[in-house]
């Protein structure tokens, strides 16, 4: 890892680390060993100006926020200062150790989906809520590996030492979400002309192309998210994205729940399918829906897709660097020295609600 960030740092960059503070982000449950080893490194071998450990979850709520609409930013911003449903500000500014970036709506539920695990991360005024996450088996991969054996299964003549390859592109550049896996699959009966696609793509290896026919593949793929046991990879038990979502933000505290369905926001390469955020709220709707008491009120159900989702955290870090009040919340060399790799063992936005 070390080796990597020096890449990063004097290759990519091309900065002098001395003469700059860097933000690191980490994901939910990083241990704090983690911290003080990343903490060592970046000061001992690098001897950075300073330090700021972000979480994840967090950076991209500060993302979601960034690319709000207009009308969602006054209604966050008339909130500021305010005391929420928790009882505490929901005025980010407030707390201490935030910068004032996070006067923006630093309550929602993140859904991180990448490409080798899916994170659900609720967050109540910038703090996370540790004991409510969960970490799902059902990612990128999961629907890498789902077309490629469904076109094993049919017989398509893909070369298998680059089968991966050639079904990861298949999956970014032609798979969608069905908003409604059933109808969707009777349009399919009625006109499958209407869905194939046929791919003609080399062979590296021989430079001689192949022909790669799709059909129900593309919309079938990205239903492991929400039909888990339709994938063999899954393993047993496996909870739908949806479900996994309503389980945490039933975890939370009552008071908080409301507002946590109301600010779902997503993050990651693999929630970049069409129809993502409509089908996952549409799921959580009918979930919140069926226990609801007659005369309650329904639940307000928005899930918050934008064009930098993808890289959510990454925009969000940058919105942190970029914030003046950045090199305040920063863990300094001077600290650093006098304290040692301890000042980065403990994270504030871990903190109980």
């Amino acid at each position: 890892m070390e080796r990597f960030w020096q890449k990063c740092l004097f290759h990519y960059l091309r900065v002098d680390p001395e003469e700059h503070a860097v933000v690191v982000t980490e994901p939910p449950l990083n241990p704090p060993e983690s911290r003080e080893a990343m903490a060592e490194i970046m000061f001992e071998s690098f001897n950075v100006a300073g330090l700021y450990v972000g979480v994840q979850a967090v950076l991209a709520l500060y993302a979601g926020w960034a690319t709000a609409d207009r009308a969602d930013k006054e209604v966050a911003k008339a909130g500021v200062g305010a005391t929420s449903a928790t009882g505490s500000s929901s005025a980010a500014a407030a707390v201490p150790g935030h910068i004032s970036t996070a006067t923006a709506h630093l309550t929602g539920t993140v859904v991180d989906v990448g490409e080798g695990v899916a994170h659900i991360i609720p967050v109540v005024d910038g703090f996370v809520l540790e004991g409510a996450i969960k970490s799902l088996p059902l990612a990128g991969r999961a629907v890498t590996g789902f077309v490629q054996q469904m076109l094993r299964e049919r017989g398509e003549p893909v070369p298998p030492e680059f089968s991966m390859e050639v079904c990861r592109r298949i999956k970014e550049g032609h798979c969608y979400v069905a908003p409604d896996m059933l109808r969707e699959f009777g349009r399919y009966d009625r006109d499958p002309a209407k869905y194939h696609r046929a791919l003609k793509l080399p062979n590296p290896k021989t430079g001689v192309d192949f022909r790669v026919d799709l059909g129900y593949e593309r919309f079938l793929a990205p239903e492991v998210f929400f039909s888990p046991g339709i994938c063999l990879s899954a393993p047993q038990g496996t909870p739908s994205l949806p479900r996994a979502v309503d389980d945490v933000i039933q975890a939370c505290p009552i008071d908080t729940r409301r507002a946590l369905y109301g600010n779902v926001v997503l993050s990651g390469g693999s929630t970049m399918f069409k129809n993502f955020g409509r089908r996952l709220a549409a799921d959580l709707t009918a979930a919140t829906s069926r226990r609801l008491q007659p005369g309650a009120t329904a639940i307000d159900i928005t899930v918050r897709s934008h064009a930098m989702q993808r890289f959510a955290v990454w925009f969000g870090g940058s919105l942190v660097a970029c914030d003046p009040g950045f090199r305040a919340v920063c863990h300094t060399r001077e600290q650093y020295h006098e304290y040692g790799p301890s000042i980065c063992r403990s994270n504030y936005v871990f903190r109980d609600v």
